[in-house]
């Protein structure tokens, strides 16, 4: 019987360092890329996906994420007045309905491991997805309704594959059989050594986890960079739990990073009617400067 997924985390509680100054003073998810900041994009992909609940797992300096998502009344007014229908219309549909968004605190920058077992009474006993906003996915098809359309039980991570070289900077696959979607996973290993990895099939931030993982994160086992590592737990599972690796339809920009973040931008203008001639003709004002 197919299991529906009714409740997704949000790991929202990171400093966001290399994006300083800029993340000195605003949370890194409330970065935008075109016009909305991240956290929309991984909100709006949960809620295409059929999540009626919406947690946030926060710290210090995240209330703008907060007030993102509820109404501003004195905006509403002022866009009324000047009769901004459309404007208003924009703002007030992204607040989330009453009682189904929750915000929890990380007290500590234990990973992302500590960060999902901080939601485990929240969660309850029930399957539940993580979306990192760190992550944008360029795709017809939202990845995590991808992921739910073939999830039939069991952990289940995003995967894409990564140059060999860089194995060191993702958690990845042992792989064993697949077919066109899933990978059935042997095992994990985080952030591998090139000359040691399994394989380049590398995690991106699209969970969907059972509540056993919570038992294995309560025992706060570190692992890479001294953190609460969520692979390491996942891999404590295998043998016990069915764990696949799904390979997404799609484009993934690691907006952790300035490069992934300069991408995502240029891309999801290109993939917009209203924006793509215009960036178009950008890029290729910008070509021709850098030919001369």
């Amino acid at each position: 019987m197919k299991q529906t997924i009714k409740k997704a985390i949000f790991p929202v509680a990171g400093l966001g360092t290399r994006f300083l100054p800029a993340t000195k003073s605003m949370p890194k998810e409330m970065l935008t890329v075109i016009d909305r900041p991240l956290i929309q994009y991984a909100v709006e992909e949960a809620k295409s996906a059929g999540i009626e609940e919406f947690i946030f797992v926060t710290g210090r300096g995240k209330t703008a994420i907060e007030d993102f998502f509820d109404y501003s009344f004195e905006l509403n007014h002022t866009l009324e007045l000047r009769g901004k229908i459309e404007d208003l219309k924009k703002v007030n549909d992204v607040v989330l309905d009453a009682g189904k968004v929750i915000y929890t605190r990380q007290q500590e920058p234990l990973g992302l491991g500590h960060a999902i077992w901080c939601a485990r009474h929240l969660v309850g006993n029930e399957p539940f997805a993580v979306l990192l906003a760190d992550d944008m996915i360029l795709s017809k098809q939202p990845c995590l309704q991808q992921m739910m359309d073939h999830y039939d039980g069991g952990n289940m991570a995003a995967v894409m594959q990564v140059p060999n070289d860089k194995t060191n900077q993702y958690g990845i696959l042992d792989c064993g059989a697949e077919d066109d979607y899933k990978i059935v996973a042997k095992g994990l290993v985080e952030k591998p050594d090139p000359a040691k990895a399994p394989s380049n099939h590398a995690i991106i931030g699209r969970y969907i986890l059972t509540p056993e993982i919570f038992d294995v994160l309560e025992q706060r086992n570190s692992g890479a960079g001294g953190e609460i590592q969520l692979t390491d737990a996942l891999q404590k599972l295998i043998g016990e739990i069915p764990f696949h690796g799904f390979k997404f339809d799609g484009k993934r920009f690691d907006c952790g990073s300035r490069r992934g973040f300069l991408e995502a931008s240029i891309n999801f203008a290109l993939d917009r009617e209203d924006l793509r001639e215009s960036i178009k003709s950008i890029i290729l004002e910008l070509s021709q400067k850098l030919k001369d």
